[in-house]
């Protein structure tokens, strides 16, 4: 008999590889400059590897806690309290996961199945649909404001039904920019007060807000930290993408959920990372200075881009800077984002990422994004490529 390889119906018929890996392997192969996926070129603080080191020597290699190491969950709570002014229990309302990606999916499959419904709002990340999907639930899409990225509250009131059963909220917003302001939290919090909808607000940039504004977590507005799951990620802060490590705060009840599916996906996370990762909190200064730091490479790369044809979006929050291609004088500026986003990579040596790969319906609006979590030599050198439109 012939081996045959069993067929099955497919979990997620509609995915494919993500832009992401598709635009950093074109990178990769014309030796362009990659500013599209998200990571940084630069390494993280030597003291925070030194504390993971120490770690491993001390013995601390084997199972942690399910929920996290102790040590770490603690410095998490001084931090959101000393931040937002709320305080969250250690034992139960603190979680540790694999980045913050498993903490969102985590947290729809605690909470949401088959007749629910699910807000997102778009242009969001490409992980939050297909997440859903894999729940049963079904995925309720709302528009923000083309151009602005800003919440409209009439059509997110719109979207509510008694089969809500959470919304995905995103400040600061990937990937525009944008920073929810007080004005925006207060709004949501009365749409969802006479509601029983669940919030999941994706926080990962948290320590990425440019002044004058402030990041307004959903801890910092009682209504809504009852009702919510807070996601944040060491990666993005520590600038350690890779170590795939990120937290949860949430309300006793809503943890003791999360953690029943935490405990059967991935158990666990790495165990000397989480000891390195809290001997490192002790200092608040390096996610304090962080909003500085990103600060000045996104106004170093906004004035290089200012003499280029490219059209300058608001950059309010987070390491992305989005870019409309309509002023450019070039012909290819007509094509689509996506094809765009390709031939600048093979002919001008820049990578970026399309916008529409950010909406289900792929909507085109002839914006570009492009991430400044770079060197200020490779943003400089990124801006001189840029200079030939």
């Amino acid at each position: 008999m012939t081996p045959t390889t069993p067929t099955f119906p497919s979990r997620l018929p509609n995915v494919g590889t993500t832009i992401f890996t598709v635009m950093s392997a074109l990178a990769a192969e014309h030796q362009a400059v990659n500013l599209g996926q998200g990571f940084p070129d630069f390494d993280c603080d030597p003291k925070l590897i030194d504390g993971v080191t120490t770690a491993m020597r001390q013995g601390h290699n084997q199972y942690p806690p399910m929920p996290g190491v102790p040590v770490l969950r603690q410095a998490i709570t001084s931090k959101i309290e000393a931040l937002y002014a709320r305080q969250y229990s250690a034992d139960t309302e603190i979680t540790v996961t694999a980045g913050a990606t498993q903490a969102i999916l985590t947290a729809l499959l605690c909470c949401a199945g088959p007749g629910d419904e699910v807000i997102v709002l778009e242009p969001c990340y490409d992980s939050y649909i297909p997440n859903i999907e894999l729940t049963g639930a079904r995925v309720v899409r709302v528009p923000l404001a083309p151009g602005t990225f800003r919440p409209d509250f009439d059509k997110i009131g719109a979207a509510l039904s008694p089969k809500t059963r959470a919304i995905i909220i995103n400040s600061p917003h990937n990937p525009s920019g944008m920073v929810w302001s007080p004005e925006d939290m207060r709004r949501l919090d009365e749409l969802l007060a006479p509601t029983n909808a669940l919030v999941i607000s994706d926080e990962v940039y948290e320590h990425m807000v440019y002044a004058p504004l402030r990041h307004e977590s959903v801890a910092r507005y009682p209504g809504l930290a009852a009702r919510s799951f807070i996601v944040s990620s060491f990666g993005k802060t520590y600038h350690v993408t890779g170590w795939k490590v990120g937290y949860v705060a949430a309300p006793a009840a809503l943890t003791a959920e999360f953690r029943k599916v935490h405990q059967f996906n991935v158990f666990t996370v790495n165990t000397p990372m989480q000891h390195g990762l809290a001997a490192y909190m002790q200092d608040a200064a390096p996610y304090l200075e962080l909003p500085a730091f990103y600060q000045a490479k996104r106004d170093l790369f906004r004035e290089g881009l200012a003499k280029t044809k490219f059209r300058l979006l608001p950059c309010e929050g987070t390491y992305f800077q989005c870019v409309a291609i309509d002023q450019l004088a070039v012909p290819e500026r007509d094509l689509p984002e996506a094809d765009f986003c390709q031939w600048l990579t093979r002919e001008i040596g820049v990578a970026a990422i399309p916008l529409s790969a950010f909406y289900g319906d792929g909507f085109d609006q002839r914006v570009i994004r492009f991430c400044f979590a770079k060197k200020d030599e490779t943003l400089r050198e990124a801006v001189g490529r840029l200079a030939a439109l």
